[in-house]
């Protein structure tokens, strides 16, 4: 994979943002490129698969850890609520990791021209060896970043060479069930996705069972076995995570509560030292602090 390391070193090095992410102009992928460990970064995590390439990293998934490195692949198959950790990196080795959004219409059809598979175990979040075949599709598209005349003309059947690698490997039984738009984890992500939208509002458990044609009590038991979470407990959560980005970003944490839908700021304040461990104000000025730190670094 030294080749793939090549590039996204190169990219990364270009276009990492404080935070270690490489945006590129290829929809869905992005790098990370991370030169020291970090501390725990809460998130929910959309369907993606992570390359990692170099370094090794740590996700929490409830009770579970994962830990992987390079030449691992991290497979993430429903908006779970996940706590992330860079463990080893270093300015000469720096933390770098391929992501790759999942296309769920791209998976459906690819689904539906494979064929059936066995149903397998259903977990959200798995770590598996990269297949080779999805590398060297990685790599392909890759190359096209030093192309860009040939980008917009071959990197909609490169991306579709890759989910399709993804859903013949190791993975493929798990990430297809995100194109079975009616199975229960389907309707579940379409939930998700109105809860995303509207998250600032308040939560009408009976609008989002009746968006997907399900009873309340049996739309709870889903909700809760795909992200373990019941949809109060997500909606809190992308509330808490969109305040703590705003506030790095400079917002009070007054108007972080406010602009997110609280109504309260001491309640805030409770919730948000319940999910992250320390009170806005300290995790905050931590968080900037990191960042001051790290910005020398991947700027070298």
């Amino acid at each position: 994979m030294s080749s793939l390391l090549e590039i996204m070193d190169r990219h990364g090095r270009m276009h990492a943002d404080a935070d270690g992410i490489a945006t590129t102009p290829i929809p869905g992928i992005m790098f990370f490129r991370v030169p020291a460990p970090t501390g725990s970064v809460h998130a929910i995590a959309r369907p993606l698969a992570c390359l990692v390439v170099q370094g090794t990293k740590r996700v929490t998934m409830g009770t579970r850890d994962f830990d992987f490195g390079a030449g691992d692949s991290l497979l993430i198959t429903a908006d779970v609520p996940i706590v992330s950790q860079i463990t080893q990196a270093s300015h000469a080795r720096p933390y770098l990791s391929l992501v790759l959004e999942l296309d769920l219409a791209v998976i459906a059809e690819l689904a539906a021209e494979m064929g059936p598979v066995a149903v397998r175990d259903g977990a959200p979040v798995r770590v598996e060896p990269t297949d080779e075949d999805v590398a060297a599709a990685a790599l392909r598209l890759l190359r096209l970043l030093d192309r860009p005349a040939a980008l917009p003309v071959l990197q909609t059947q490169l991306l579709r060479e890759m989910h399709y690698w993804l859903l013949a490997g190791r993975h493929g039984a798990a990430i297809r069930r995100l194109g079975w738009s009616d199975s229960h984890a389907g309707r579940i992500a379409r939930a998700v996705a109105l809860l995303r939208a509207e998250f600032v509002h308040p939560l009408r458990v009976s609008r989002l069972a009746a968006e997907v044609g399900m009873s309340v009590s049996t739309f709870h038991q889903h909700f809760r076995a795909v992200t373990s979470l019941s949809p109060l407990q997500f909606q809190k959560q992308l509330r808490l995570i969109e305040a703590r980005r705003q506030m790095v970003e400079g917002a009070s944490a007054s108007a972080a509560a406010f602009a997110v839908g609280y109504e309260s700021v001491p309640q805030f304040t409770r919730e948000y030292g319940r999910l992250f461990g320390v009170p806005p104000a300290r995790d905050v000025r931590a968080a900037r602090e990191r960042a001051a730190e790290a910005r020398p670094a991947l700027s070298a």
